[in-house]
């Protein structure tokens, strides 16, 4: 379809025109575009050359464009048209932009006009209103040029739908082929990848065609797309849509259409406040009433439309306080809803029917609740997944596309540039007169749609934007009490007293991701403000994932393995995160010591038993000492968990009260420290049981240390750890096996038949499977060097036994399962 130039369309609302002469040697006023330098894909401008050419000749501004590379029009083409190229923009007194500003380049005492995105209170830019008010800028936003209506005067929002609409067929048919369906949806391109409107259409209409020869699999059933609001953005969008074969029908008709229709089509229904929004006392639904006390209204837009509908084009507004159309609730139940469709060639069909969401109103948390971040043009999509209420970017994974990009018109930057001009241009001319000096209240002559947009003038908020600051003051006042989130990474041993510890206080709500779901559910059943999710860090987007999950929390507590911390640790210094871990500060951790410091985060490590208390226990000893006059001369320190005496009645001796595996694996752990003024030090690999030695400072217990780690590390000796006698024993005989390993073993796979600790026991030693068991405890018995002991403990704690292994995939892991059902430490308070 061709569509006339805007160079040719009309400005409408302009003044009858005044000629100007070049003559004179001053200019009527002096504008400024400044460079887009906010976004990476920003390459709009809020004026095309023509209107620039209209202001230069027919009103006799003076037009300053600063030059960039990357905004669609070219310097030279606005040089054409009689603007001057240049980088100082200071003699301009307004100044026209269209996303936000750095505060670093805000000019004082000017008057400016863009998109703030302020006037929510939005505290991502609470700070930029902060430095207008600071350097008396006038502040003028498009967002708030409406009529007596409440029509926005001035939007990009036609190309957002264009764009948004674009964007999501491109989406579905990468989203469907990863889902094992190819789609004509593959032979459309993201927006940005068109020329311009006409160009994409050509492709979209192409689509169409083969959509209409029938070559959508059936198995996708018929493929609904429900449009949310009637506005700007819904004008662009259908112009997109009706490209493709479709039919629109009610909201009423969805349903029937879901079962009864036609794959050679695509099927649209546009849904207003009337179709969804009700009153909670079950009176008439009232606009008017509404829009006063979004508060008495509920929407029924989940159980009345989102069931029957495909794909979601949402440009909606929402207001602070509006019901929104799908919470996570919501999205967790839409999961459950299969397509009505017809099985093709192979027996594949969709997981679900709701496929995806074009959020063009890009308002996170807005009227869709688990929309928890925009995207972007350069990553414009994400899968979320109600089970774990988190988002991966890309199209691959479980749940629902989403694309939300905030800036879609830059991707047909030339055509949205000029649209945008022409419905700017006679309100620019109004804007000119606004001096910044001029105090608000004595500006006149200058259009009430104007004075109705400006924010900020002579440093304070005017009349119709102070809520901004009482909105603001609300909520400190309620961020103050607000909850805050804790998300805490693991649901091992130690998870539960943490959340214990942390849900005494009821303003405190706690998200556990772990890959033990049942674990965590366990806990969070228990706990109130608790919620468990499925996380497994192994997986593809798992990274992706756990950067969304951290930037939604206030704090990080893992409980992963050590491995894993500074991974952690990095994307909370991305996302502005502390942090807390109770292991040693590893040299990967102390590189990342600097960077918190600079973001002024904190990052607190060490924050266990061991280590951790016996750290604040060796404080208090030395100033103790200090305080008395004393001299410490030697200090030994030995810390371990240790189960009562009456409990320890196991082969270790000892009873799990946090990780297994960690325990286990802190036996292959080599050790460093200094005894009567030399430095010992111990290989890793199970050496150090090699050192083990009675403790007998309490004659009641009967108790046996080894080395522990670098102790050189800290200004003092902190050496040893400790357990009841015969732990190291035990243990000796547990790396004589070979269970104490960390190697991948394909037998543990996950895929591999399943077995039994006997059979395991006799891989290990090189056996046969089916060797009988009093055979294997003679090998046994052989490799723990005769020692009866041994060999009872190996007995005691299953090993030869007929119990199934975990299939954990190391034989580390596999025991640390065993052990874990066995020797746990458990107490009345945690259970």
């Amino acid at each position: 379809m061709l569509r006339a130039s805007s160079y040719l369309q009309p400005i409408h609302r302009l003044a009858p025109t005044r000629v100007w002469t070049r003559q004179s040697s001053k200019y009527s006023k002096v504008i400024a575009i400044r460079r887009e330098d906010y976004l990476t894909w920003e390459r709009r401008a809020p004026l095309g050359p023509k209107q620039v050419n209209l202001l230069v000749e027919e009103f006799g501004y003076k037009v300053i464009v600063q030059p960039s590379a990357k905004r669609a029009f070219t310097g030279s083409e606005y040089e054409e048209c009689g603007a001057i190229l240049q980088e100082d923009i200071s003699q301009a007194s307004l100044v026209v932009g269209v996303k936000q500003v750095p505060i670093d380049k805000l000019l004082p005492n000017k008057t400016y006009c863009f998109f703030s995105h302020t006037i929510k209170a939005q505290a991502d830019n609470m700070p930029l209103l902060d430095a207008i008010l600071e350097k008396k800028i006038k502040l003028i936003d498009y967002e708030r040029l409406v009529d007596s209506s409440g029509k926005r005067l001035v939007a990009f929002g036609q190309f957002a739908g264009i764009a948004g609409m674009i964007n999501i067929l491109h989406g579905m048919g990468v989203r469907l082929l990863n889902l094992g369906f190819h789609t004509p949806f593959m032979y459309i391109c993201s927006t940005h990848h068109y020329a311009s409107t006409t160009s994409a259409k050509v492709d979209i209409a192409e689509a169409g065609s083969r959509i209409r020869l029938g070559q959508m699999p059936t198995a996708l059933g018929p493929l609904t797309f429900v449009f949310t609001g009637t506005g700007n953005v819904f004008q662009g969008a259908k112009e997109i849509f009706q490209q493709l074969p479709h039919e629109f029908v009610s909201p009423n008709d969805l349903k029937e259409v879901t079962e009864h229709g036609d794959t050679r089509k695509v099927y649209g229904t546009i849904v207003t406040a009337e179709d969804h929004i009700e009153s909670l006392d079950g009176s008439k639904f009232d606009k008017g009433h509404f829009r006063k006390f979004p508060e008495q209204y509920r929407s029924n837009f989940a159980d009345k439309i989102a069931p029957y509908m495909s794909v979601l084009i949402n440009g909606l507004y929402w207001g602070v306080g509006d019901p929104r159309l799908l919470t996570c609730k919501d999205a967790r139940n839409l999961m459950k809803i299969k397509p009505t469709a017809t099985k093709g060639l192979s027996d594949k069909l969709l997981p679900h029917r709701l496929l995806a969401i074009s959020d063009i109103s890009a308002d996170p948390q807005g009227s869709i609740e688990f929309l928890y971040n925009v995207t972007n043009i350069g990553d414009p999509f994400e899968v979320y997944d109600p089970v774990s209420d988190a988002a991966t970017r890309g199209v691959s994974g479980d749940g629902i596309l989403i694309t939300s990009i905030d800036n879609l018109p830059t991707q047909l930057p030339r055509e949205a540039t000029d649209f945008f001009g022409n419905l700017l241009l006679p309100h620019l001319i109004e804007m000119a007169k606004a001096e910044a000096s001029v105090p608000f209240k004595d500006i006149t002559k200058v259009s009430e749609e104007v004075m109705n947009a400006t924010i900020a003038s002579n440093g304070e908020l005017t009349p119709k934007f102070e809520y901004i600051r009482h909105l603001r003051n609300e909520r400190l006042h309620v961020s103050s009490p607000r909850k805050k989130n804790v998300l805490l990474l693991g649901s091992g041993f130690v998870a539960r007293p943490v959340v214990e510890y942390l849900t005494r206080d009821p303003d405190i709500s706690i998200t556990i991701a772990s890959a033990s779901i049942g674990d965590a559910n366990d806990i969070a059943k228990t706990y109130r403000n608790t919620a468990a999710m499925l996380f497994r860090l192994g997986e593809e987007k798992a990274l992706d994932q756990l950067k969304a999950l951290i930037s939604r929390h206030d704090l990080t507590v893992s409980l992963l393995p050590y491995t894993y911390h500074p991974q952690v640790a990095k994307f909370c210094l991305a996302c502005d995160k502390h942090m807390v871990t109770a292991s040693y500060v590893s040299p990967a951790m102390k590189e990342l010591h600097q960077s918190a410091l600079d973001k002024n985060l904190v990052f607190l490590n060490e924050m266990g038993l061991d280590p951790g208390i016996d750290h604040m226990l060796a404080a208090k000893c030395f100033d103790e000492v200090r305080a008395k006059g004393g001299k410490i001369s030697s200090y030994v320190s030995y810390c371990g968990g240790l189960p009562a005496p009456e409990l320890s009645d196991n082969p270790l001796r000892y009873k799990f009260s946090w990780s297994p595996r960690g325990a286990l694996l802190a036996i292959l752990n080599g050790a460093r420290y200094r005894t009567n003024g030399e430095i010992k030090e111990i290989h890793p690999g199970g050496s150090l049981l090699a050192y083990t030695k009675d403790v007998d400072y309490y004659p009641g217990l009967n108790l046996e240390g080894y080395p522990n780690r670098d102790s050189m590390m800290y200004a003092d000796l902190y050496d040893i750890t400790s357990a009841h006698t015969g732990f190291s024993e035990v243990a000796t005989a547990l790396l004589k096996i070979g269970v104490i390993n960390g190697e991948p073993n394909p037998i543990l796979m996950r895929n591999a038949p399943d077995i039994q600790w006997h059979q395991l026991t006799a891989n290990l030693l090189g056996l046969e499977a089916n060797i009988s068991i009093d055979d294997l405890k003679s090998e046994v018995l052989k490799r723990v060097s005769g020692n009866e002991n041994k060999l009872k403990a190996i007995i005691d704690l299953g090993l030869l036994s007929d119990q199934p292994v975990a299939k954990e995939g190391t034989t580390i892991d596999a025991l640390s399962a065993l052990l874990s059902k066995s020797l746990t430490l458990r107490n009345k308070i945690f259970g």
